[in-house]
Order: structure tokens, then sequence, then C-alpha cells
């Protein structure tokens, strides 16, 4: 089968396709013809050897797949050969067959297209557990979405309208912010041009956010801070801008307010029947009409560099994935 390899942590573009043997399902193990696959931003930082987990050379990355299952592992009960599935492995996803922990992998809704099903899990898995279980974001409070048209932002645009809040959407050109728009953000804020702190005191009428979703980090961290209502809470999801934030923690004495850090990750690997609850519950949203993933582009599988480099350079709008043929 044929598969992407990284033999040295480099940039996307030194990536090779190659074959390699295929693998066999063991014990808890699922084996999936892929039809497409997920892109992620920190499949950029993982091939540059920058993320917060560096793998053995040489491996395959990909973080989240969606295909027909070829065979199961002993021990395994809920999938069978023939089932349509997305799943989550580790590693390995951006090749033509993939083996994942079969509580990673899920039967998908008979409406949801592979497309769809390659870009869910990672996007909606994340948002959903961190308003849901870690902010406890509640109908009528104030939700803020940094990085609002991305792959994560524009689900927790979604969710958080589904739970009732008043969504304020966050990006930096009007046509990312036109989509929040379509998505449901009930007030929109063009970083590139307006003054953040000054926007959220005028929508708020001065009475701060109640919670903050934050995958950019950098310099818009702190005037999110600033900007948080007395018991508001800053979701820490991650570091698009690049930039780790240091924030002064008398902010949080001051507001009488929460960093809340949202490991989808860790949660998966610490709480599984939680996170399958959680995945049983957007698939009912989902079968409902009440989710609309968005995938905005679609790369063959031999241009994985340019899919990659697409996300990184924040071109892509939701999601964009692989595909097979």
């Amino acid at each position: 089968m044929k598969a992407v390899l990284c033999k040295a942590f480099s940039t996307p573009f030194q990536l090779s396709i190659e074959e390699v043997p295929e693998p066999t399902a063991g014990p808890g193990q699922v084996l999936i013809a892929v039809k497409a696959a997920g892109i992620n931003f920190p499949d950029s930082l993982i091939v540059q050897g920058k993320y917060q987990v560096k793998p053995p050379l040489p491996f395959t990355p990909g973080m989240e797949a969606a295909g027909t299952v070829l065979a199961v592992g002993t021990g395994v009960e809920h999938l069978r050969p023939g089932m349509r599935v997305l799943a989550h492995p580790d590693l390995g996803a951006f090749a033509e067959k993939v083996l994942a922990p079969a509580h990673h992998a899920y039967q998908i809704p008979d409406a949801m297209n592979f497309n769809e099903a390659a870009g869910f899990v990672l996007a909606y898995g994340t948002s959903y557990n961190a308003l849901k279980d870690r902010a406890q974001l509640k109908a009528g409070e104030t939700l803020l979405v940094l990085g609002a048209a991305g792959g994560i932002g524009l689900t927790a645009v979604e969710l958080g309208k589904l739970t009732g809040a008043k969504v304020i959407a966050v990006a930096s050109s009007a046509e990312k912010l036109a989509l929040c728009e379509q998505y449901g953000a009930d007030e929109l804020i063009d970083y590139s041009h307006e003054d953040l702190r000054e926007r959220i005191k005028q929508i708020t009428d001065g009475k701060g956010i109640d919670v903050v979703y934050d995958p950019v980090g950098g310099a818009y961290a702190e005037p999110s801070i600033r900007s948080l209502a007395r018991y508001g809470r800053y979701l820490v999801m991650g570091f698009a801008s690049g930039e780790i934030p240091k924030i002064p923690l008398n902010l949080m004495l001051l507001k009488t307010s929460s960093v809340v850090g949202a490991f989808w990750g860790q949660f998966v690997a610490n709480e599984p029947q939680r996170n399958a609850e959680n995945m049983r519950e957007l698939f009912a949203l989902y079968n409902a009409g009440k989710l609309h993933p968005h995938i905005s582009a679609t790369f063959p599988f031999e241009q994985v560099a340019a899919a990659i480099e697409h996300v990184a350079g924040r071109k892509v709008l939701g999601k964009a994935v692989l595909t097979f043929d």
C-alpha cells in the first residue's frame, strides 16, 4: 500500500509517498481502507518536529480518517468489515490503509459522506468537549471565538449557538467573518483593523465575555482575558499563532475568572466512555440537521504537502481533506 512518510523533521515538501507493508489488525484494533483524511494544523507541527510529541522516525502523519472497515482484531465487537467509519488514530491517517484503536473508531451516519466524516471528529470532538465539559457554557452566556473560521473555531461558533449562547466571532477577513455569520455568529469582529477590546466593550455594553475560546494564542490572548466578565472562563485550546502567551495572573484575580485547559486528546485517552457519549450526541445533532461540517478544500493524496501548507498558512475555511481514489 502507499503511505506518506516523514523521514526527517522538515517542511511538508520533504515528505515522500512510498510503498510500505500493509498493517494487520491486532487485538482491540481496526484496519480501515482510507477514503479521505482530515488535515489539521498540528500536522504541520508534527512533520517539523515542533509538536508536543515527536514520534520516532520514519512515521506516517495524519490524525483523522474516514473509510470502510477491512478487518478487526480480537475483542472488537462494535465494528465489522464493510462498515463506514471515521477514526482518529494517533498517527498514520495519510495512507491508503490505517490501523486505529477500535475505541477511536465510530460508525458514521448514513447521510454523512467520507469528506465530511474525515473532518468531523477532531473539530467537533474538541469543541464539544471544550464548551460542554470544560467551560460548561450555558444558554444566555456570551462566547467569544478567536480564529472563528478555522477548523475548530467554526465548530465552536456552531455549537455555541446550539447551546443558546450569544456568539461573537473574531477573524482576520471579511470572507472568514461572512462564513461565521452563516454558521450563526451574532456579532463579528475583524481584528485586522478593529480594536478587539473596544469592540467587545461595545458589543457587551461593558459587561464582558463569559467564555473565551482561544485556539490562536499570541497577541490577542491578553486583551481577551482583560475582556472577561466576572466568573469568566478563558479556554486554552492551542497556539496557531506560534506564540504561547504569558499572562499576568493578577488579571484572573481581579476578574474572579478562570484559565481552563482543554486538551481533547487527553480527554479521549483518560475518559473514553465520556468521549464515546459525546460522539453519540454529536452524531445525533448531525442526524437532526443541526451540524453542517464545512469542507472548503479537497486535495488528492499526492498533493499532501500543498494540503498541509494550505492549512498551516491559515488559508482554509473550516476543514480541508485529502482524498483517496
